[in-house]
């Protein structure tokens, strides 16, 4: 309604009672942080499908013949520490810090598996569930979550197939997954029916003032070999 040459918009009203919960003090230095990093970072945006047919097997076999339980999660987080390792240029550090985007009741951290490249799959797996669980209870040390060269957020075991994530300064990028879906693909040998494969989008967020497209190409194409050949982050 017009209110001396203002439009005065209608009153909120909701259906039951509610309560205005204030932000926490995590959540408002995130906000303050990330909202300077998409003003003042050039990012772009590289996205790949990879096929998850051979990691997921992978899987299933340690479970089957050694009683060792993987995670997709840990996968990728094996695949992007040994492309870090390949590409230094993304790392910008000397050691490969891969941060892990947790959720906890008063905002995201982000707890750090340190030289994940040297790590094998099961001691980052032991590592991220620890780190987890301490973060949800809010007892991680500044060192275990403060730093870190390169942040993986992952949204797919929430039914989330791609979103973009935003780059956590002073790090260079930060790979947002989604989860794999069944998807009919051509044949191999191009010849015949399509053939069925879990499919997952990775999008890579990375600074265009330290990463150019060409590296980020090739990056993303160096996590997508680790999980389509996942035998290689075995050796």
């Amino acid at each position: 309604q017009p209110d001396g040459g203002r439009i005065v918009p209608p009153p909120i009203t909701t259906p039951g009672p509610y309560t205005d919960v204030p932000n926490s003090s995590m959540r408002k230095i995130i906000a303050k942080r990330l909202t300077e990093s998409k003003a003042t970072v050039p990012h772009f945006y590289t996205t790949s499908t990879v096929r998850l047919d051979a990691a997921l097997a992978l899987r299933k076999t340690l479970l089957a013949s050694y009683g060792v339980k993987v995670s997709v999660n840990d996968l990728v987080i094996k695949a992007s520490s040994l492309a870090l390792r390949d590409f230094p240029s993304v790392n910008l550090s000397p050691t490969v810090d891969v941060s892990v985007a947790v959720a906890t009741p008063t905002g995201l951290i982000t707890p750090i598996v340190k030289s994940a490249d040297g790590l094998g799959l099961t001691d980052i797996g032991a590592t991220v569930r620890d780190l987890a669980g301490r973060a949800r209870e809010n007892k991680l040390k500044p060192e275990e979550f403060q730093g870190g060269s390169f942040t993986i957020s992952n949204l797919g075991m929430f039914g989330i197939t791609e979103f973009s994530a935003v780059i956590n300064p002073p790090q260079s990028a930060i790979l947002a997954v989604g989860s794999g879906l069944p998807t009919l693909l051509p044949p191999p040998s191009g010849v015949g029916p399509p053939v069925s494969a879990s499919v997952m989008t990775a999008r890579l967020s990375a600074d265009r003032s330290k990463v150019d497209e060409p590296t980020a190409a090739a990056f993303m194409q160096a996590i997508k070999g680790y999980l389509e050949d996942p035998v290689k982050m075995l050796a």
